[in-house]
């Protein structure tokens, strides 16, 4: 549960799969989870029409565990207050995938994969970033090479699988 993007309560799940107790989460923001406050600030956009007119919302993003590495989670979330979604709102996180093996990305490369888990091309991610578009090309063309895969869609499911 949280209230304006502040954690109000969590479950034991959710505090241990980031790394911390759930005292020490509790009255934080989530901002603790992502690695800039620009990232924080785009990820709060992405889906707040959704919510506006559904009232709930869901995609895979990746949150920032304590000790720094990427955690790939399926993400829900239900708003109480459907007029202004993120005053109350229920939200869910699951780890797509158990593996231990942790992902170190670049505050760029969770930008683009990010971007790339809403099926987003690489022009779209480009004018989302203020960024070109060959920029983009080459932040996948080194993630798909250093994941060794052949495509973008290889990509997203290797992340899955690492969580």
């Amino acid at each position: 549960m949280a209230e304006n993007r502040i954690i109000k309560c969590c479950n034991l799940k959710f505090s241990t799969m980031l790394g911390y107790r759930q005292k020490d989460i509790q009255g934080q923001s989530f901002r603790m989870f992502y690695g800039s406050n620009e990232e924080f600030e785009r990820i709060r956009d992405v889906g707040i029409n959704i919510l506006k007119t559904k009232g709930e919302y869901s995609d895979e993003r990746l949150l920032r565990h304590q000790n720094g590495h990427s955690v790939w989670c399926r993400f829900r979330a239900h708003s109480l207050t459907q007029n202004n979604p993120l005053a109350q709102i229920i939200l869910s996180y699951a780890q797509i995938s158990n593996n231990a093996q942790s992902i170190n990305l670049s505050k760029r490369e969770r930008q683009v994969l990010g971007l790339m888990s809403q099926e987003m091309s690489s022009k779209q991610i480009a004018q989302e970033l203020n960024l070109s578009p060959r920029t983009i090309d080459d932040v996948r063309a080194r993630l798909i090479k250093r994941y060794n895969v052949k495509r973008c869609s290889d990509l997203l499911s290797r992340m899955t699988r690492l969580g």
